[in-house]
């Protein structure tokens, strides 16, 4: 259906359709018969629908690799986690935490001291389960991507307590099991 070479270029480039190609065609055959010539225009038209099609793909080559870039990085944090977190930590302690619902996990007393005092924290695992990390690890991935650290006490253990409170001799752990 094509009439000449340069439609044929413009349908294999993608910078026009089947439809786009007839008109064009079309408005050639009138103007010759006619003796009119918009030549420039049209020259004008294909270059500037060939720097559109050209911003286009560059936004959507940077949305591509945003998104690998994205994945590459939480690969390298699961990896992180995987690599570095704690074995075996079963025991009969039972520390509770909050990740959408109450959470339960059953560590030894030594890492459940470590996870109050702050100095261990939760992580999400590659699957639905929790990797327990050192503190310095943490806030590397924290940095790296928020979303994977769950559990941090170090930041409420940073808490200056008022001076004028009479209760500030008082400690209150936030996981006091009842």
């Amino acid at each position: 259906m094509v009439k000449n070479a340069l439609q044929a270029q413009l349908l294999k480039a993608g910078l026009v359709d089947n439809k786009k190609a007839k008109k064009l065609s079309k408005q050639a055959q009138h103007e010759q018969r006619t003796g009119q010539s918009n030549e420039a225009e049209l020259k004008a038209k294909i270059e500037q629908d060939k720097q559109e099609k050209i911003s286009k793909d560059q936004a959507l080559n940077q949305e591509k690799q945003r998104v690998l870039d994205e994945k590459a990085l939480k690969a390298s944090i699961i990896q992180m986690i995987a690599q570095h977190k704690i074995k075996d930590t079963d025991g009969d302690a039972v520390y509770q935490f909050i990740d959408g619902s109450i959470k339960k996990i059953y560590i030894n007393q030594q890492i459940y001291n470590a996870l109050v005092s702050g100095s261990l924290v939760i992580a999400h695992d590659n699957n639905d389960a929790y990797a327990i990390l050192p503190k310095a690890l943490g806030e590397r991935i924290n940095e790296k991507m928020n979303g994977f650290i769950i559990v941090n006490n170090s930041e409420k253990n940073e808490q200056v307590t008022d001076e004028e409170d009479p209760y500030a001799a008082y400690v209150i752990p936030d996981d006091l099991m009842w």
